[in-house]
């Protein structure tokens, strides 16, 4: 059971409002805050829907055979995708909890979906295929193969550009161009990408243990290394000053105002006594939520203070962090199965 541990004298504090389970790690975790759910998917069985309010398991979506990669809701929160590791794409009625599509994402496993902010557009990332489709279920635009696998797809945010990267490139598409728009270098393994919200930076986490970090308005690109461990987590606060980074039990924060971060100093936030797993700022607020393989979740507020605000342990590693639209609750999953929400 989780057990809480508000530091003395902060005003924040983590209060826990519910706790369940799913069977096996939980791999992706997704607000509908239009229909008050939580979707949360295992490696091993289906995805659960969840209450938001009282964490009552509203039914099991079944449809991947072998487990699921990866879910996202619409952007009007309606509908849910979900990447399967049987090569489907399946896109759900969340409102009716139905699929209403099966599709084929061109490879034996799809690795990650995303919806268009802007447009009922879903892109999904299956090997080195990345299509589009529309809410119909129909293929608008197959882009050509990549050079490798596709390890992360993201869209800009208020904007139909689609960013995706395999081995030793990063592309950026339109729904209406079949070739990249632009392309960038880069001479290594990129795991995971992160548009700044005002869409200027795009940064890169990588597997020589490196942050790279591009400037969309010229080009220019920035590294920052020295992290002790391949780096997966990315997350920047709303104003797109502060990026956070894990690869390593110390959360690093880059501030990206003024000059940028090259050459400077950036925040080091410490509590977690192993690897951080997983970091999320709150949609509209400063909080940075992280979770680490120590199954501890700590609330920070960069800029303003580098102590923790508020801790809660877990006995198993944090998987995923997911904040509330309103920012006033925050979702955790649990490499155990363990879903939990939290209000702050």
């Amino acid at each position: 059971m989780p057990r809480l541990n508000p530091f003395a004298g902060g005003r924040t504090k983590l209060t826990k409002l519910w706790e369940s389970t799913i069977d096996g790690h939980v791999v992706s975790l997704a607000w509908s805050d239009a229909l008050g759910l939580i979707a949360a998917a295992s490696a091993d069985g289906p995805i659960a829907l969840f209450d938001a309010k009282t964490g009552r398991l509203i039914c099991n979506l079944f449809g991947h055979g072998f487990g699921t990669a990866h879910i996202a809701w619409s952007v009007d929160g309606l509908h849910l995708a979900s990447a399967g590791q049987d090569g489907k794409v399946r896109v759900w009625d969340g409102m009716a909890v139905m699929q209403i599509h099966e599709l084929s994402g061109g490879a034996a496993w799809v690795e990650r979906v995303a919806w268009c902010p802007t447009a009922n557009l879903l892109a999904s990332a299956a090997g080195k295929k990345l299509r589009l489709w529309n809410l119909d279920g129909e293929m608008l635009r197959e882009y050509p193969d990549h050079p490798s696998t596709i390890t992360d797809i993201q869209w800009k945010p208020n904007d139909a550009l689609l960013a995706s990267t395999a081995y030793g490139k990063l592309f950026l598409w339109r729904p209406e161009e079949q070739i990249a728009v632009r392309e960038f270098a880069w001479q290594g393994s990129i795991l995971a990408l992160a548009w700044s919200p005002n869409g200027e930076y795009l940064a890169a986490g990588t597997q020589d243990s490196s942050v790279h970090f591009w400037v969309m308005k010229t080009g220019e690109d920035l590294h920052m290394q020295g992290y002790l461990t391949k780096v997966r987590e990315l997350a920047w606060d709303p104003t797109s000053r502060y990026l956070a980074t894990g690869g390593a039990e110390v959360c690093t924060v880059w501030d990206c105002s003024g000059a940028g971060p090259a050459g400077s100093e950036p925040i080091q936030l410490e509590a977690h006594k192993e690897t951080i797993t997983f970091l999320a700022y709150q949609r509209q607020g400063t909080l940075l939520a992280s979770g680490g393989e120590d199954g501890l979740v700590a609330l920070w507020q960069p800029g303003k203070q580098l102590g923790a605000l508020a801790l809660a342990k877990h006995d198993a590693p944090i998987s995923q962090l997911a904040w509330s639209a309103d920012d006033q609750r925050l979702a955790v999953g649990t490499a155990d199965g363990n879903v939990l929400l939290y209000a702050r």
